[in-house]
């Protein structure tokens, strides 16, 4: 028992100086933690004041660029307002003198003015003195003539104007006799007169023709495809067709510029062809082109077919009927030629009718009178005379032929349906915005421009762009070398210069391509 208690005494005390020591180790190990807890808080709060003051120095310096940029601001705008209100003062000044310089001649003007009116009312005054003597004169006159005839004013008037009446009244009845005569020989002349001058005031809405057309995208994606690898889709297009494409930022279209109306075409349907197929380089392009201008002088057979038979008109010739399908993409002083030839057509058809012409003659003669425009072949000669000759050439009716070759007075008429033809002719081109003659110029300065380059030897192509600003003319390689293609730009830019009148100038552009083709068999 004795032991017992021994051992639970030993174990109570053991257990009390277990925990004695455990809490003084405790303690020990606490204050540890604390002295590096707080060691810790002093380094963190060292660094943020190091950091502290950095973003200060830092927003200091921001601040100072804020107030600087600002301050330079609002010194531009200050410098701007004040030489803005310098000017507005000059100009107020500037009114001001021409105010008073207005003011000035009007007063001199009033004063010229003021002397004016008193010279015309002292010439008036003298008129007035010379009628009331001049009335008087009269009056004297009038008594003196009652003494010597017995006779008073009033019986003189009297017999004076049965006089007057009596011979009046013969003279009336043999020129009211001549007239009816002359009104006899003369009614159906003044009849197709008044019908000419009815259908002369005829008038119709005209559009004209411009030098630029709009091609619509499905989206800008496109223009990449268009353009090609450093823009070489976009060159063999232009080099191809003789029309400069322009892609700017337009969205979804691109423009197609160019004075000729069969090139543009012929681009605007490429495009669309190789748009659709999605298969967009070089050899393509240049097989596309020429498909194509293959189709257009298909449609241009297609449309002249089209016309005559709208018209109502047989046997033309063939060649007649493909000049006539040529001409929906030639333009007459911005006037559209088909457009303008098958109004003139009418009229005449009409004009004839009402004067117991021909009718078809008159007709086939309006559609035909300016085919000489569309001749292919360069000529010296007017178109009157060309389309005659032509006409001729097909074995048209003798009067067409003259209709066609007199109706600029080229030649003399010797029909009725020639002067017919002139006045519709007339009608249709001469009422105001019908035609533009500056468009008939430009085109004709850029025509001229191409066949000037193309007259130089080893010149394959010749194609006036950037509205005749730029001449681009492609050269065969076989004939023409580098150095030589240098000779030829400078020698095409000085027969400029001497042989043609141009606004601005002219960049001469000579491309030479060479290409090397092998078959492999």
């Amino acid at each position: 028992m004795t032991d017992l208690i021994y051992l639970l005494i030993t174990g109570l005390v053991a257990l009390v100086a277990g925990v004695v020591l455990g809490k003084l180790f405790f303690a020990k190990s606490s204050k540890a933690e604390e002295q590096k807890a707080k060691e810790s808080a002093a380094l963190i709060l060292k660094e943020a004041e190091i950091n502290a003051e950095e973003i200060k120095k830092e927003k200091i310096l921001e601040a100072k660029e804020n107030f600087i940029r600002l301050k330079s601001e609002f010194d531009e705008e200050s410098n701007r307002k004040k030489n803005q209100i310098i000017s507005n003062e000059n100009k107020l000044r500037q009114r001001e003198q021409n105010l008073s310089k207005q003011f000035e001649q009007n007063k001199r003007k009033e004063s010229e003015l003021d002397e004016l009116k008193q010279k015309l009312d002292n010439h008036l005054d003298i008129v007035k003195r010379k009628k009331e003597e001049l009335d008087k004169f009269n009056e004297q006159k009038v008594t003196i003539l009652e003494k010597i005839s017995n006779l008073t004013a009033d019986e003189a008037r009297d017999q004076l104007i049965e006089t007057l009446k009596d011979e009046a009244r013969t003279k009336a009845s043999a020129q009211i006799k001549d007239i009816v005569e002359e009104a006899k020989l003369s009614a159906t002349k003044q009849a197709k007169k008044i019908v000419l001058e009815t259908i002369q005031r005829t008038a119709t809405e005209h559009a004209i023709e411009n030098c630029v057309s709009v091609f619509n995208l499905e989206s800008d994606e496109i223009k990449g495809k268009i353009i090609g690898r450093e823009g070489r889709n976009i060159r063999a297009l232009e080099a191809a067709t003789g029309i400069e494409i322009i892609v700017d930022d337009t969205p979804e279209a691109i423009i197609i510029s160019g004075f000729d109306p069969v090139r543009r075409e012929i681009a605007r349907l490429s495009l669309h062809r190789l748009v659709t197929d999605g298969r967009i380089h070089p050899a393509r392009i240049e097989e596309i082109v020429a498909k194509t201008r293959k189709n257009i002088e298909e449609e241009i057979v297609e449309i002249g077919e089209r016309t005559v038979i709208d018209l109502g008109i047989h046997g033309l010739h063939p060649e007649l009927i493909k000049m006539v399908g040529r001409m929906r993409f030639r333009s007459s002083y911005g006037q559209n030629l088909l457009q303008h030839s098958r109004e003139v057509a009418n009229l005449c058809a009409i004009m004839a009718a009402e004067l117991g012409l021909n009718p078809k003659q008159a007709k086939r003669a309006g559609l035909l009178h300016d085919i000489g425009k569309v001749w292919p072949e360069e000529s010296e000669k007017p178109h009157a005379i060309l389309g005659m000759e032509l006409a001729e050439k097909y074995k048209e009716h003798p009067k067409i032929c003259n209709a066609i070759g007199a109706h600029h007075d080229e030649i003399e008429m010797t029909s009725l349906i020639s002067p017919i033809v002139q006045a519709c002719d007339a009608i249709s081109g001469a009422r105001p915005g019908a035609r533009r003659e500056v468009m008939e110029s430009y085109i004709k300065r850029l025509k001229d421009l191409e066949d000037l380059a193309l007259g130089f030897e080893g010149v394959n192509k010749c194609y006036a762009i950037q509205a005749g600003r730029e001449l681009r003319v492609m050269v065969d390689s076989d004939t023409v070398s580098d150095e030589k293609a240098n000779q030829l730009s400078f020698d095409i830019s000085q027969k400029i210069e001497t042989d043609m009148q141009y606004p601005g100038q002219i960049k001469v552009t000579v491309i030479r391509e060479m290409r090397s083709v092998a078959f492999a068999k």
